[in-house]
């Protein structure tokens, strides 16, 4: 793996992975998601807190949402869930019950509940009913090559504040690799260039013609995504919910 470019797998696909995830794949780094199920956001009966939506929005079309801006970085999503990860020499492997997958770096993204990483010499903190993964202020944990992120690494219990941090860990992550990676940010054309500077790694200039492709582009699908109200209903705690047996 030594000559291979850099992969990371995160796990979960709520909030906290799949902003970790479109920061790596952005970067340049091979990212895979591995989940199951819907993200406990799925609870949720409508998000009013999240920046950028005035009114709120509808928890399930905002992780579609996030997923859609994942695949279009390039994530791959795989569905599964994730038993155990190993650590190997070049870094890691990541079991589910029907495959298992090679991985330089792996995000623990997943909700309060680090028992598939119980081979790994991490540091869990027990605050109840849960478990979580103690991390240092950029999200890296106690084993080389692995992350915590949202949730899971004790973070308030807030979409954005997940959001944010795996957005931090995915960065961070990408600091720490052998990636050439200055900034991911678009730029009017010039911004760099006309002050006699190449456009830095990461970075992009794009023309004014460009920008309002762009922005026709970005209207058009968001239209597409806020001309129906999303199907689906809310999920119950599952303490609510009927087991078959009247209870």
């Amino acid at each position: 793996m030594a000559d291979e470019p850099a992969s990371v797998i995160v796990v979960g696909g709520g909030v906290a992975g799949l902003s970790a995830a479109m920061f790596t794949a952005r970067a340049g780094v091979s990212t895979r998601i591995v989940s199951a199920g819907e993200s406990i956001l799925g609870r949720n009966a409508h998000v009013e807190n999240y920046p950028g939506f005035p009114a709120g929005v509808n928890p399930r079309l905002l992780v579609e949402l996030l997923r859609a801006q994942a695949r279009r970085a390039g994530v791959w999503f795989v569905d599964g869930t994730v038993e155990s990860v190993e650590r190997t020499e070049a870094g890691f492997t990541v079991r589910t019950a029907d495959d298992s997958f090679e991985s330089t770096y792996v995000v623990a993204a997943s909700w309060a509940d680090p028992s598939y990483l119980d081979a790994l010499d991490v540091d869990v903190v027990d605050r109840g009913s849960k478990q979580f993964i103690g991390v240092d202020a950029q999200g890296r944990t106690a084993v080389d090559g692995l992350y915590a992120a949202g949730r899971l690494a004790e973070q308030h219990h807030q979409a954005i504040v997940a959001a944010g941090h795996g957005a931090q860990v995915g960065l961070t992550l990408v600091e720490d690799s052998d990636v050439d990676f200055y900034h991911d940010w678009t730029a009017p054309e010039g911004y760099f260039t006309d002050r006699g500077r190449e456009v830095p790694p990461g970075c992009e200039e794009i023309d004014e013609a460009e920008r309002e492709r762009r922005e026709q582009e970005s209207l058009e699908v968001m239209q597409r995504y806020f001309e129906e109200p999303m199907p689906g209903e809310p999920t119950m705690h599952p303490s609510l919910v009927d087991d078959g047996d009247g209870d």
